[in-house]
């Protein structure tokens, strides 16, 4: 589920660019008090350098010329000034004075920077009266013609935006970049944090719905001579993108078809519905669902389960047939054999599913209980009480399980869920959810459980932390980071699953090689197996280290040393001890003793579930308290570490996080209280008329 920007199908003509119009603008050319920004142009210049050495025919339309004038003019002014001559009112400078000045430095700038770069560089100066000059535009197309023969040139122009698509029209470019100090355009001003980048500008859909901010800080075009220029360029065949200067590599972003900036383009009306439903659209079907899901009887939200259960079973056959697309896809896309066991849904999957969907459904009902309850003062009680904590939105990637048992949990606990699967289980995740929601009663409504479909609608659904209430993402570290990263949404997971097992001097052998074998082989690209193998130093004199490494290495399982262990078993040396292997390949490595483990397991675990193996109850005891992760174990599997198996009915996942929820985390972790107060009319008045009792009352079962 690699970068949020992804890359995009309506970006699909950027493999076959070729020519290239470059603009920059004033913004991107200037830095603080109109003076050249040097460090950003110097990137700049070494990104078109580097695509014209790759083949690119780059010109660059450059401003920048009266910004950069008027800087130097206003300087001469003032050292020439008296003091007199500063008291009076200041005249604004003349444009054409400004550029005329300004065109000299700028020009000596770029002839400079390519020069370094080996870059020929040939300028021409034109104005947007010279298009109408025929004459002109046969010797333009002639004079670039030539220049671009010469391969290692690159054209320099000087003017605005509705110039450079002019020239992109005469020279037939392939790709018009607009260079700007936003990302691209947006449905409002960029300062307002309700306003969304539009990725793709539709010109019946956005005409009307943008709204412009300031002109830009320098130069003649705001933000809607850039749109008017683009719509005419991308109408008359050329495609435009509008995207920040203050980021070099987004050129080469955009070359790469990835989603960055706005792009302007003639078929962009078939690419996306003129209306669709928002992110926040969707969330807030879903706190509307909620609320009815909430209403309903404890009773009929458990019916809802069953009926998912059964509806589960029912649509086997379907959903096998989905799923073994979508894994054919995987393997042909040569996914990781351990990415492709998780996106498997077997029958036995499919019926286990459905069990633990009706051990839910049997469970105590979570909304509702009362937690505490205590008489305030004489006849004033307060109950705290559980309650859904309102909207989640979860990002799992590659397991469709994983929707299954989240959308149970989220109707037994009374959430709204907005869902984002792995694409590579993208017909297994819409089939799952047709069968889950076609099952959930009209009186609450299928929109309770929302499917994200496009990447793209990510980084919108992260920035609602109106509407969206907790976020748990389940995949790899990069993804968890990356949310974690990208939101002021609470956040409930775990990135790493870097578990160990320790298997001390005092073990009994038969169960050490059981439990490691159990722990790294039941399923080794689940986060709860084991990756590391602590081995006491001791075992290594009486044999049980080779016992343990030959129980693994028997059934397949690659080894990688520890400094220690790699010495005394001849095994290559592991890269790091922060790995997860996910597949069948662990770590090995041997320690002191047991606080040689908890040090090593502070240092390089992730907090997820740590094991020892020992017979000796002192060891055991200072282990599972010292260490300090969600989930410690003494000679037990750490594949017990799951919400099933703890009982939980389902899991939403595991969190190596400290508050809210810790390790697997079933429906409790998705409540939170609410205190409700019955009175018989009390007022405070200054505390005086009120005796308080503060007394428990105890609760009724």
């Amino acid at each position: 589920a690699g970068t949020m920007e992804e890359l995009d199908r309506s970006r699909a003509f950027a493999k076959d660019v070729k020519r290239i119009v470059v603009k920059v603008g004033t913004a991107v050319v200037t830095g603080k008090g109109g003076r050249l920004a040097l460090g950003r142009l110097g990137a700049l210049c070494e990104q078109l350098a580097e695509l014209n050495s790759d083949g690119f025919e780059v010109i660059l339309v450059s401003s920048g010329a009266v910004g950069l004038g008027r800087q130097r003019l206003r300087y001469r002014q003032l050292v020439n000034s008296s003091f007199a001559d500063l008291q009076k009112p200041q005249h604004e400078l003349d444009g054409k004075a400004c550029a005329g000045v300004g065109q000299s430095s700028l020009m000596a700038y770029y002839e400079t920077m390519f020069d370094q770069l080996d870059v020929t560089a040939a300028q021409l100066l034109v104005n947007d009266s010279s298009f109408r000059d025929k004459e002109f535009r046969k010797q333009l197309n002639e004079t670039v013609k030539s220049m671009l023969d010469l391969r290692d040139s690159s054209g320099i122009f000087w003017d605005n935006d509705s110039l450079a698509a002019l020239l992109a029209l005469e020279l037939k470019a392939d790709l018009l970049i607009l260079l700007s100090d936003v990302e691209g355009l947006y449905t409002g001003p960029p300062s307002d944090p309700n306003s969304k980048l539009i990725h793709t500008f539709i010109k019946e859909k956005h005409q009307d719905e943008i709204t412009f901010g300031d002109k830009s800080r320098l130069g003649r075009g705001g933000m809607t001579a850039k749109v008017k220029a683009a719509v005419n360029a991308a109408y008359a065949g050329i495609p435009v993108i509008i995207t920040s200067g203050y980021a070099a590599e987004n050129i080469d972003k955009v070359l790469r078809g990835l989603r960055v900036g706005t792009l302007f383009h003639q078929d962009a009306r078939l690419w996306a519905p003129i209306t669709d439903s928002t992110a926040r659209d969707m969330a807030v079907a879903a706190r509307e669902s909620s609320r009815k899901l909430q209403a309903l009887s404890s009773e009929d939200r458990k019916q809802i389960l069953y009926s998912i259960a059964d509806a589960l079973e029912a649509n086997e056959k379907t959903i096998r047939a989905e799923n073994e697309l979508d894994v054919a896809t995987a393997q042909e896309a040569g996914l990781e054999e351990s990415l492709v066991a998780r996106l498997v849904m077997t029958p036995a999957k499919i019926s286990s599913l459905a069990a633990s969907v009706r051990k839910l459904a049997d469970m105590e009902d979570p909304i509702g209980r009362v937690l505490k309850k205590t008489e305030v003062a004489d006849g004033l009680v307060l109950e705290k009480t559980s309650s859904p904590l309102g909207v989640l939105l979860i990002v799992f990637e590659s397991r469709p399980d994983a929707l299954v048992q989240i959308a149970s949990l989220a109707i037994r606990s009374g959430n709204g869920l907005l869902l984002k699967g792995g694409k590579e289980a993208r017909r297994s995740n819409a089939i799952l959810h047709k069968v889950i929601t076609d099952a959930i009663p009209e009186t609450v409504g299928g929109k309770l459980i929302g499917l994200v479909t496009s990447r793209e609608e990510i980084p919108d659904l992260l920035k609602l932390d109106d509407v969206i209430d907790l976020v748990i993402p389940r995949g790899s570290n990069k993804l968890v980071s990356q949310i974690k990263n990208t939101t002021k949404i609470p956040v409930l997971g775990h990135a790493d699953g870097i578990c160990h097992v320790y298997v001390d001097k005092a073990c009994n052998v038969d169960m050490a090689k059981r439990i490691v074998s159990d722990a790294k082989l039941d399923y080794p690209a689940a986060c709860n197996a084991m990756e590391t193998l602590l081995v006491h130093k001791d075992l290594e004199q009486n044999a049980v280290l080779n016992e343990l490494i030959f129980a693994l290495q028997s059934n397949g399982v690659t080894l990688y040393g520890g400094p220690k262990a790699s010495k005394i078993l001849n095994l290559p040396e592991a890269r790091s001890f922060n790995h997860e292997y996910c597949s069948k390949a662990c770590t090995v490595e041997v320690v002191e003793d047991v606080y040689g483990a908890i040090d090593h397991i502070h240092q390089h675990g992730s907090a997820h579930t740590d094991c020892i193996v020992t017979e000796d109850p002192e060891v055991a005891e200072l282990f599972l308290r010292q260490v300090d992760s969600a989930a410690v174990f003494h000679n037990a599997s750490t594949r017990f570490s799951d919400g099933f198996r703890f009982g939980l009915g389902a899991e939403v996942g595991i969190s190596t996080g400290r508050i809210h929820a810790r390790g697997p985390v079933g429906v409790e972790g998705l409540l939170t209280t609410r205190w409700i107060m019955r009175g018989k009319g009390q007022v405070v008045d200054g505390d005086n008329g009120i005796t308080y009792t503060h007394q428990d009352i105890p609760i009724q079962a």
